[in-house]
C-alpha cells in the first residue's frame, strides 16, 4: 500500500523495540520483511528492514527507523539488497543521518531509494 501516507510498523523483543516509519510511492504488493533480535549475552539489540527480492521500485519519499531501550552503534541503509550472487549497495553516507536512537533520510540529499536497513544497537548494561 503506497499512496503516500505516512506507515508504521513496530517490533519487540523484551525491553528493546524498533519503529520502521516511511513514506513512499509506487510499487504493486511488494514484499518487505522486518526482524528484530538481541544477542546472547543481551548486549546488543538488532533491527533489519528489507526487501528480499533485492531491488525496492517504491519511491521513498522518507524513512525513519527508531530504536527503543538501545543506543546505536552501527546502522546503514542501502538502495538494494544482495540477492543471488548481486551485493548489498549502500546508500551515499549524505543521504541518511543516524543519532543514538535513529535512523533517518536526509531531505533534499535522499535519493528516494531504500531496499534495506541495518541496526545495530548497544543495549544498557547494569555494572557491577
Amino acid at each position: 500500500r503506497a499512496k503516500g501516507s505516512l506507515l508504521l510498523f513496530s517490533l519487540w523483543q523484551g525491553d528493546y523495540s524498533c519503529t520502521f516509519t516511511y513514506s513512499a510511492q509506487g510499487g504493486t504488493n511488494e514484499q518487505w520483511q522486518m526482524s528484530v533480535g538481541v544477542s546472547e549475552d543481551s548486549g546488543l539489540f538488532s533491527c533489519s528492514v528489507w526487501r528480499p527480492q533485492g531491488k525496492s521500485y517504491l519511491f521513498f519519499t522518507q524513512f525513519k527507523a527508531e530504536v527503543k531501550g538501545a543506543k546505536i552503534e552501527y546502522a546503514m541503509a542501502y538502495s538494494q539488497a544482495a540477492v543471488g550472487a548481486q551485493s548489498d549497495i549502500p546508500l551515499k553516507q549524505e543521504e541518511f543521518e543516524i543519532t543514538e536512537t535513529t535512523v533517518s533520510h536526509r531531505e533534499g540529499k535522499f535519493r528516494f531509494e531504500l531496499s534495506k536497513l541495518m541496526i545495530v544497537a548497544k543495549t544498557p548494561r547494569d555494572e557491577l
